[in-house]
């Protein structure tokens, strides 16, 4: 009775980071539609409301869509490649295909690398930036124990392997790892696209003879 039960929490879990990519993805291509349609209307009202389309996209993937990838990415086959039991039961191979696990762990780090390359990203101010990617993963830590006050299982099978003390241990870190990958993705940013401007400039200038 346990384990069938466990199985559809952590699908029911497993996708909830991809909302967060489908939402942040959707937001990059309507912001792209949009940019096309205001282009040279000189429409004030329809500009400004770009900008605000804009600081969104901004915004998600500097506190959640970078980070979040990129934690998920790494935790997940770091600890499959441990022991794929503690993560990914191997019995959910009969549910999900390996594609969709892909899809799902992996694929995520690549779209958000080239989103980052082909698109100026504004990060927030740093203090702003770190205190939403606090709140968010402090916000996903309760709602995980929460869970498990609920249903007396933890969503993730792995917990159920460490004592309370490594818990704490392993949440307190988890929160440190994923403001790390906040300025992680603030300092990708900025080296991409210093580095683009300073080649563009070079371009221009005047070659001598």
């Amino acid at each position: 009775m346990h384990r069938p039960i466990r199985i559809q929490v952590n699908i029911n879990l497993g996708p909830g980071v991809q909302v967060i990519q489908a939402v942040f993805f959707g937001i990059c291509v309507l912001t792209d539609l949009s940019s096309l349609l205001t282009r040279g209307s000189g429409n004030q009202e329809q500009e400004r409301q770009l900008k605000k389309l804009i600081s969104l996209r901004d915004w998600m993937l500097a506190v959640l869509a970078f980070p979040v990838g990129v934690f998920v990415v790494a935790v997940f086959w770091i600890i499959y490649a441990y022991d794929r039991e503690m993560i990914y039961p191997k019995l959910l191979d009969n549910f999900i295909p390996g594609w969709l696990n892909h899809g799902m762990h992996t694929t995520v780090l690549p779209f958000i690398l080239i989103e980052m390359r082909t698109s100026h990203h504004a990060y927030p101010s740093r203090s702003s930036g770190l205190a939403a990617t606090c709140t968010f993963s402090v916000g996903y830590i309760l709602w995980v124990c929460w869970v498990h006050h609920i249903t007396g299982m933890w969503v993730y099978p792995f917990l159920e392997h460490i004592g309370p003390g490594a818990r704490i241990i392993f949440f307190g870190s988890t929160t440190i790892l994923m403001n790390f990958l906040y300025l992680l993705g603030e300092v990708l940013n900025s080296y991409i696209w210093d580095t683009q401007k300073s080649m563009e400039e070079e371009k221009e200038k005047p070659k001598l003879e």
